[in-house]
Order: structure tokens, then sequence, then C-alpha cells
């Protein structure tokens, strides 16, 4: 299942800027072992569930994994070979806006070794640059 808003005040938002640095979600909060952003970007929610999976599936459900970004903004798009104007396209996908810095998995009840290796299986379905941090 996809991570998006169960409902939101508006159907369609303007994609605005990214955050530099992300100063509010940048600590471990939940976990021992974090995956952060090291620069800021958008990240889709199929990138984030194919992040959660690899990293669920590394670990063999042992320990626990929190997600800590969430996909709040619309992104449109218009259909392939259509002719300018007309209104803004329907919404396509959601993304998660996160600046640099930001705290993006995290994960305990593991060892160390398998923890890192889970992150850095995760982070590979990234498009950002990512640290592992404990």
């Amino acid at each position: 299942m996809l991570l998006q808003p169960k409902r939101t005040k508006y159907r369609k938002y303007r994609k605005g800027v990214l955050p530099k640095l992300e100063h509010r979600a940048n600590k471990l909060e939940f976990g021992v072992f974090g995956l952060k952003a090291t620069e800021s970007g958008c990240i889709s929610a199929n990138q984030i569930e194919a992040a959660r999976q690899a990293i669920t599936r590394k670990i063999q459900r042992k320990g626990r994994v929190w997600v800590r970004i969430f996909p709040n903004l619309p992104i449109t798009s218009k259909p392939i070979e259509v002719r300018m104007g007309k209104g803004k396209g329907s919404v396509s996908h959601w993304v998660a806006r996160v600046g640099g810095g930001a705290m993006l998995f995290e994960i305990e009840g593991i060892p160390e070794k398998l923890a890192k290796s889970a992150l850095k299986i995760g982070a590979a379905k990234l498009p950002v640059k990512t640290v592992i941090i404990s």
C-alpha cells in the first residue's frame, strides 16, 4: 500500500522550494541506528515503500523500523502528447520534501552489523545521498 494523505484541504498544490537543511527532524528519536539525508530532494511514495520493504526484508522482520518521512505533496502531470494549456494536470504521485540532515528511517532491536547493511540496502533505493547514524 502506497503512502498518501487520507484527505487534504486542496487537491493540487504548488511545488514550492526545497528546504536547504532540516532543523527539526534531524536527530535519532526512536531507534538506535538511523538513515539520514545529507542533501535535499523529493522522495516519492514508491521510493519510500521500496526502501522500507528492502530494510524489513534484510532484518527478517526482527527489531523495529520507523519511517520518519511522509509524502504529503501531490505532484501533477499532464498526459503524454497533450497540448499546452487547458489547466493543471491531474495528480500523478505523492512526494515527501526532504531537507539535508533529515532523518529518514530508524531501526532498533538488531545487531549493529545487520542494521548498517540493511540501511545501506535501503539507501540504494532513495534518490538522495544518505549517511548511516548510530
